[in-house]
């Protein structure tokens, strides 16, 4: 399926990107690809008790193509109150299709700093949305979390910086889990999934 195929499927439309971006802390809106988003999953499962969370939702894509694949909750975070509110146009739209688990489906605007982990929030997604000090700050956020409500919690990377991968290598006690590589590799070493996990 191409991505326009997917979009009529889902009832939404995420494509385009942000083009008059200019924060360098905050990176611009770009949605991952369909067929990207096909070959994660294709090795990697999500469980019925998963929550998943979004950071840099954008306009929801993950966040409806999780929903539509495996019915588990979502919440997805947008400090553009922009794209949020395409975000909950695309949900109604979804919704109007695929009416089952309607309440698993959330949408928060907001720095993603400021996001209050929730005790049942345990994949969290990062298609490169922020600067390595935001990054750094919600990882602490999840750590902080652990503390009242200790759970199995993964990170899923996509594209991810180097300065991001460093900091988990050796500032936090993640371990890399898993590493999902694109065909274009060769071309751009940031072209994979990184997953990490507790020990």
């Amino acid at each position: 399926m191409i991505e326009k195929d997917y979009e009529t499927l889902l009832n939404i439309e995420t494509q385009g990107t942000d083009k008059y971006h200019t924060s360098h802390l905050y990176h611009r809106y770009e949605p991952t690809p369909y067929e990207v988003l096909n070959l994660l999953f294709k090795h990697y499962t999500l469980k019925p008790t998963d929550h998943v969370v979004d950071y840099g939702c954008g306009k929801g894509r993950l966040n409806f193509y999780i929903h539509y694949h495996f019915q588990v909750p979502v919440t997805g975070i947008e400090m553009n109150e922009h794209f949020y509110e395409i975000a909950l146009r695309n949900k109604a739209s979804y919704l109007k299709k695929h009416r089952r688990g309607q309440d698993a489906l959330h949408f928060y605007c907001g720095l993603g700093e400021e996001y209050l982990v929730q005790p049942n929030d345990n994949k969290f997604y990062f298609f490169n949305p922020f600067s390595i000090q935001i990054f750094r700050k919600i990882v602490e956020n999840i750590l902080v979390s652990l503390e009242s409500h200790y759970r199995d919690i993964e990170l899923i990377l996509y594209y991810p910086s180097d300065d991001y991968q460093y900091f988990l290598d050796n500032r936090t006690p993640f371990i890399l889990k898993k590493e999902i590589s694109l065909p274009n590799t060769q071309k751009d070493h940031r072209e994979r999934f990184l997953i990490y996990g507790l020990c």
